[in-house]
């Protein structure tokens, strides 16, 4: 179907603006999406603070040349959305990369922009299995008691053998 110009002109705006935001964008392929899974996807989407639509490729393309982002826009098969965030810079990959698993190919990463360059699939991917930031927090602070753990543990084994 035939958009009007304004029409045009109002999503490219949004791009636009979505990109010129964003700390992090996923472009998303999606095929046999149904209207309930889309909605779902949108609204746990919304939940980590993430922003998701869909346009054409071609208005995409050109929103992307304006802003001028540095290396190649990755492939863009088939029906594409995009998938930012303002906040947390692994979110929209992630979001995107743990929805396509419930999907079962339905729902895929085809690639993104990360720290102003464009990246392919697979480095996408490789961003979305990075945990979240309270995650890394509490692994961090694991890391840190570890030792003080196993100091308190052979303590106390020192102080079974003197007391027995």
């Amino acid at each position: 179907m035939a958009i009007s110009k304004d029409k045009k002109s109002e999503i490219l705006a949004k791009l636009a603006s979505a990109f010129s935001e964003a700390t992090a964008v996923s472009f998303v392929g999606f095929s046999k999406l149904t209207v309930a899974d889309a909605s779902k996807l949108r609204k746990e989407l919304a939940e980590a603070g993430v922003r998701y639509f869909v346009a054409k490729k071609t208005l995409i393309r050109k929103a992307l040349e304006e802003r001028g982002f540095t290396g190649d826009v990755p492939e863009l098969p088939g029906e594409v959305a995009v998938a930012w965030t303002v906040d947390e810079v692994t979110a929209p990959a992630r979001g995107i990369y743990d929805y396509g698993k419930k999907l079962k190919g339905a729902l895929s990463l085809l690639g993104g922009v990360f720290d102003g360059a464009f990246v392919d699939k697979e480095a996408m991917t490789a961003i979305a299995t990075i945990p979240p930031v309270p995650v890394l927090r509490g692994m961090f602070v694991n890391v840190l008691n570890s030792p003080i753990q196993g100091f308190v543990t052979a303590l106390d084994k020192i102080r079974e053998t003197k007391t027995a």
